[in-house]
């Protein structure tokens, strides 16, 4: 018999990975081997050859799963990688293609859709959600009809991992420490982040992203 695929499973959420658990367990052709509870752990367990695919929430602490998949992309190109969100969000479906993600999961309709993503993204195949596919091809004509580009990326990755971080609570110094970089740049990205998003301060930073889906409120 064919062996079944090995799934690393990437949330911040213990029950939430144990109910995904549940559902990719009880397939015969699936089963979950590695579980991360942040996005710099997901890279690491997913240089393992033997992962074949990584399911990652999109909102978790030290990477999102957007710059996890991007990550993943750049060091294991054969990687197949599914992002499952509680976030109906137009951009993030958008940036999810960018950093190679196959498809693109409702953690409310998980149950139904999970599945089936997991075994599209390992035959190579793309998946989104149902309920989403009509608003975002109707979204996409509009943006075409209008001569409108599609959803450029507001900030670089690495503004992003900072925003996440600040959002988090973490300050500058702890930053500085977990990115490897100094102090005086992260005060630097943080200035071009109010700079770009007119924003005023840490608040209003943790406030965006949260509606950017980065954190969960």
């Amino acid at each position: 018999m064919t062996r079944p695929a090995r799934v690393l499973l990437a949330d911040d959420h213990a029950l939430v990975r144990r109910g995904v658990r549940l559902i990719l367990d009880a397939e015969p052709d699936l089963t979950v081997v590695a579980e991360a509870a942040d996005g710099a752990e997901a890279v690491e367990l997913a240089r393992d050859p033997a992962v074949d695919l990584a399911v990652l929430d999109i909102a978790m602490p030290l990477r999102s799963g957007l710059q996890a998949a991007c990550e993943l992309a750049r060091i294991r190109p054969g990687l197949r990688t599914l992002m499952l969100t509680m976030y109906d969000n137009e951009q993030y479906f958008f940036e999810a293609l960018r950093a190679g993600a196959s498809g693109y999961v409702l953690k409310s309709v998980a149950d139904r859709d999970l599945v089936e993503a997991c075994r599209s993204a390992l035959r190579g195949e793309p998946f989104i959600h149902p309920g989403a596919e009509t608003a975002l091809i109707r979204s996409h004509l509009d943006r075409v009809r209008r001569g409108d580009p599609l959803p450029a990326r507001p900030i670089t990755a690495r503004e992003e991992e900072i925003l996440t971080l600040v959002a988090e609570g973490r300050m500058s110094k702890e930053i500085a420490d977990l990115l490897v970089i100094s102090t005086k740049t992260v005060e630097r990205h943080r200035a071009n982040l109010l700079q770009k998003l007119g924003l005023r301060d840490r608040l209003e930073l943790t406030r965006y992203a949260i509606r950017a889906g980065l954190i969960e409120p």
